[in-house]
């Protein structure tokens, strides 16, 4: 199914950078091509590789795999109320609380990835079953607007700035931590 990139105003700014990473109008298809290129390439990770941290105080892999479930769960949720038109306003949530309450470093790679391909099978079908109305509408999340077609491109686009992320800190052997990183 085709949805539409949403518009700046629906959704809060520090969402555009995760929106500009998709390069497609079909978020749907990218969710489930993603899905097994994600697993795919963790699943190549040595135990060693997956509980690295490029700098002190920053995720490991496998937190931040988790973090993406987390995420995407949290975001679906979003998606559901506003998609059947609750006009509840919705909380934020702290995801640097999450991560280590998640204890991802004590769990097998296996659980992890099985939990984050149930989870996208979830969200993919949850969008499926969206109208084009449904998709259009806009609710409040963290005291932001944020439309059910945004929250499609965010959860794509998350995962994309991530899957970065770990390919530049935490498999290049060349990178540098940068100042901010240290602090």
């Amino acid at each position: 199914m085709k949805i539409s990139r949403p518009n700046p105003d629906e959704y809060a700014d520090y969402y555009g950078k995760y929106i500009a990473y998709v390069q497609t109008d079909d978020p749907l298809k990218e969710l489930r091509k993603s899905k097994e290129k994600l697993m795919k390439f963790i699943s190549k990770l040595s135990k060693k590789e997956l509980k690295h941290r490029y700098a002190e105080g920053k995720w490991s892999i496998k937190e931040i795999l988790v973090h993406l479930v987390d995420a995407e769960r949290i975001w679906g949720y979003r998606a559901l109320r506003v998609a059947r038109n609750d006009k509840t306003p919705l909380p934020g949530w702290e995801e640097n609380d999450y991560a280590p309450a998640s204890k991802a470093d004590d769990r097998k790679i296996k659980s992890i990835l099985r939990e984050f391909e149930t989870v996208r099978n979830a969200s993919v079908a949850l969008f499926e079953g969206f109208e084009e109305e449904m998709l259009m509408r806009t609710g409040t999340a963290s005291n932001h607007p944020i439309s059910v077609r945004a929250l499609a491109y965010v959860m794509m686009g998350h995962q994309l700035h991530h899957v970065s992320v770990i390919k530049e800190r935490y498999l290049n052997p060349d990178y540098r931590v940068a100042e901010e990183d240290r602090r």
